[in-house]
């Protein structure tokens, strides 16, 4: 170690140790619940979802496994040009401009399920139904 020549190397009363806690003990959080932390996950991806294409789904629902998380996005409401291209028989285009789409905006979604579970996400998935009824499912795996 070699000291800093302006400043002393214990700073009054740290003992060298830094500066103290500014909290309060008595304020601590208890750690999240699996609900608390399912409703976080389902909120944060329909969240990025709805950004992302402006519209979202009905309902969003994380479900939590050994390793994994899956959230399922219900009720997948379709752009208008995507609508358009499904009631022309088109709906393969669209399943896969989607899924390409979500690749590229993967690490906005691992991000929020690495927040949620402070986990480290080490693979994703997400595939889309856009026939009735309408569905995305994001995987997430954890490692």
């Amino acid at each position: 170690m070699v000291p800093i020549a302006d400043r002393p190397e214990d700073v009054e009363g740290t003992g060298g140790q830094g500066p103290q806690d500014p909290g309060d003990p008595r304020d601590a959080r208890e750690a999240p619940t699996p609900k608390q932390v399912r409703d976080e996950i389902a909120r944060e991806i329909l969240r990025i979802h709805e950004e992302s294409y402006g519209r979202g789904a009905t309902l969003a629902n994380a479900i939590m496994g050994d390793g994994f998380v899956i959230v399922v996005l219900d009720d997948l409401e379709l752009l208008p040009n995507e609508q358009f291209l499904v009631d022309n028989g088109k709906q393969d285009a669209v399943a896969h401009v989607r899924s390409q789409y979500q690749l590229a905006i993967q690490s906005s979604f691992r991000a929020a399920i690495e927040r949620a579970t402070g986990r480290k996400v080490v693979g994703f998935a997400s595939t889309t139904s856009v026939e009735e009824p309408r569905f995305m499912a994001e995987v997430f795996k954890l490692e």
